[in-house]
């Protein structure tokens, strides 16, 4: 994707420090990255760093910004003076995730540093209790400007916690299309799984994510047990693989654990699965979309703003195994690749990481010059 943005010297832009709860490789996180890579690239100054610690993080490869760690816990007084003097090396602050944003409402406070809040799921979720909807609210109050990931989400913010209009923005989940290329035909197909361990013919689902209670990898099996003809690729660890790894339907299902790319499954896979109850604008939607890959979804958080039901996958109620069934059958025995091409086509427009940086870009510029 070009760079629509003039071109500046570093020192005509504010300069960002984007700050993520933890190292792992999770959603929040990987668009903090993506976003920061990128900022780069273009010649605008950008830092990166973590509140603390996390025992599941894998190390930074190689050819990655490595990213450093604040202090021993998210709220820990050592962590909040190590972000306050982060802070004033920036002209702005990006807050990615929930945890950071009470992190950086108290370590900026007095300062002159503004922040902008990146919200990526469903506040009607995460602040179900007046109290901590009152404690949010007021936080959210102290941010400088917050982004939601879709507009309906958008709305929602403002109401729920009564934001000024002009506060709150829609920018978009993103995703780099030079990571995550379509399947060049069959023999790369066959070529992607054969390399993953995957039996190279049949009809393969992918399901990626964290396999926690929320993400629903039971509704997968449920609904993989429906379909004989069907197996499942499961990328990602959690506290319930050890008990899913026993559902009836796992001897069809392969664990592969933590991907690093998870690139390789989507140009090996038919068709991408999500079961969560609950989400924002998952940034695997993206990804499979961007790999020509249908999905089909739950129709929970702002997934309807990626997945266009009967356009690029198929959307159904969460808790439903059978109504899942029904509809992965559909779209594996459609036409996917019309269906993947749509996808892609969709996200290419709205999603593709150079678009939603120029978003970025004219947010920081606003937010700067006043």
């Amino acid at each position: 994707m070009p760079d629509a943005t003039p071109a500046k010297t570093a020192g005509t832009r504010p300069r960002i420090l984007h700050v993520i709860t933890d190292p792992r490789r999770r959603g929040a996180q990987n668009l903090a990255r993506d976003l920061h890579r990128e900022l780069r690239r273009r010649g605008q100054a950008s830092a990166l760093r973590a509140l603390a610690p996390h025992p599941d993080a894998a190390p930074d490869a190689p050819d990655t910004l490595a990213t450093t760690v604040l202090g021993p816990a998210r709220l820990h007084p050592a962590t909040l003076r190590a972000l306050r003097s982060a802070a004033r090396t920036a002209d702005l602050v990006v807050a990615h995730g929930s945890a950071t944003l009470p992190a950086c409402a108290l370590a900026l406070a007095g300062t002159r540093t503004p922040f902008v809040y990146v919200s990526i799921g469903d506040p009607r979720h995460w602040t179900a209790s007046p109290l901590r909807r009152l404690r949010t609210g007021a936080l959210l109050h102290r941010a400088a400007a917050v982004t939601a990931l879709a507009d309906e989400a958008r709305t929602l913010l403002q109401e729920h916690f009564r934001l000024p209009a002009g506060k709150v923005r829609t920018i978009p989940n993103a995703r780099s299309a030079d990571r995550y290329p379509p399947a060049q035909g069959e023999a790369d197909r066959r070529a992607a799984r054969q390399a993953l361990g995957l039996p190279v013919d049949g009809l393969l689902v992918a399901w990626i994510g964290a396999i926690a209670p929320e993400k629903r990898l039971d509704l997968a099996l449920d609904a993989l047990d429906r379909l004989p003809d069907v197996r499942l690729a499961v990328a990602g660890d959690g506290p319930r693989r050890a008990a899913l790894e026993g559902h009836p339907a796992a001897a069809r299902a392969q664990f592969l654990g933590t991907l690093a790319d998870p690139a390789p499954l989507y140009r090996a896979a038919d068709a991408l699965l999500l079961t969560s109850d609950s989400e924002g604008v998952p940034g695997v939607l993206i990804e499979a979309a961007l790999a020509g890959l249908p999905a089909v979804a739950t129709d929970v958080g702002w997934v309807r703003s990626v997945v266009r039901d009967g356009v690029t996958g198929a959307l159904v109620a969460p808790g439903d195994p059978i109504a899942l069934a029904e509809a992965l059958a559909k779209v594996l025995a459609g036409d996917r690749a019309a269906l993947g091409a749509a996808a892609r086509e969709h996200v290419l427009e709205h999603c593709e990481l150079g678009v939603v940086t120029d978003a970025w870009q004219r947010l920081f510029t606003e937010l700067w010059g006043r």
